[in-house]
């Protein structure tokens, strides 16, 4: 029944993020990515604090001592996971930002985001591991969705939009790689301190870099708020509290999901289409996402 439980919540947590294409796509027209990603991460970041405020109870030390060891850990962690998270969140942000307005940014976004699926694996692999055959199908397949989905028009179909999303899939590649290196340390505190070491690094960028002002902030409250507390507060939760129960191989095929769910509301609350081929492209990169968590479900299966 937990297991059932924790999927539940996983996929709730992948309709939440599915909708935050959308809402990024409405800000990328008000204001500017690191604007909007330092707001999102502020409210996150206060979100998070008050859900540990109210589940410690209170704000006073308490009697026995966190060790010294594992506040080092938690601040090591929050500091890797702010700077790789700020890389995968401002790369995604901007990406959506630089798409005209004839392309399906939500759905293109959503599916190349998805990619990362595709890398972790590859990067484990290249780190010692071998290849297996379902990852390389994978590996080709993904690069043929993508293929059909990018190049429709020959190397000028491409968008930069598509690169930045590119990056951005490589950086939450890191991201996810330096959070399991973090997973002795509290979940919920590690997710308040990334969003506070990503909010910094957005704020200074955006003093330097943009211009926000007051009008356009306003503007753009409502993606800002659902961005903030629903996609990053309530969704980073529910992730942690969902992976706690469920198959960390079905995990990973529920939260892929994303991507799917990120085209469906962009066709109906933005209005975005894709063409035939583009649908094929991202048919072929959303099974490539499957099929590369095919060997975690195999070693999964063997161990039982």
């Amino acid at each position: 029944m937990k297991k059932v439980q924790g999927s539940l919540l996983l996929l709730l947590t992948t309709i939440l993020w599915g909708l935050a294409f959308t809402a990024q796509s409405t800000a990328a027209d008000s204001i500017g990515s690191l604007t909007f990603n330092f707001s999102r991460c502020l409210l996150a970041a206060a979100f998070l604090f008050a859900v540990l405020v109210i589940r410690n109870g209170t704000l006073r030390i308490r009697k026995k001592q966190t060790p010294v060891f594992s506040r080092n850990r938690l601040l090591l962690g929050g500091i890797l996971c702010g700077i790789t998270l700020f890389l995968g969140m401002y790369l995604q942000q901007a990406g959506i930002a630089a798409y005209p307005t004839e392309a399906a940014a939500s759905g293109r976004a959503g599916f190349l985001t998805a990619t990362y699926v595709i890398m972790i694996p590859v990067a484990e692999r290249i780190s010692g591991k071998k290849f297996r055959l379902p990852v390389i199908l994978a590996v080709v397949g993904c690069i043929s969705g993508m293929y059909l989905l990018c190049m429709s028009g020959g190397f000028e179909g491409i968008y930069l939009g598509d690169i930045l999303e590119l990056g951005c899939a490589v950086g939450f590649t890191c991201y996810i790689l330096v959070v399991d290196r973090f997973t002795d340390v509290d979940g919920l505190s590690l997710s308040c301190l990334q969003f506070i070491i990503c909010g910094i690094i957005c704020g200074i960028g955006m003093l330097i870099f943009e211009k926000p002002d007051p009008y356009s902030l306003l503007k753009a409250w409502l993606p800002i708020a659902y961005a903030g507390l629903v996609s990053s507060g309530i969704g980073y939760t529910l992730q942690i509290l969902g992976q706690k129960n469920a198959e960390p191989a079905v995990a990973s095929v529920i939260m892929s999901l994303e991507s799917v769910f990120a085209a469906i509301f962009g066709c109906f609350i933005l209005g975005e289409s894709l063409s035939a081929r583009e649908i094929i492209g991202c048919a072929l990169v959303f099974a490539s996402v499957l099929s590369a968590q095919i060997p975690d479900l195999l070693a999964r299966n063997q161990k039982k």
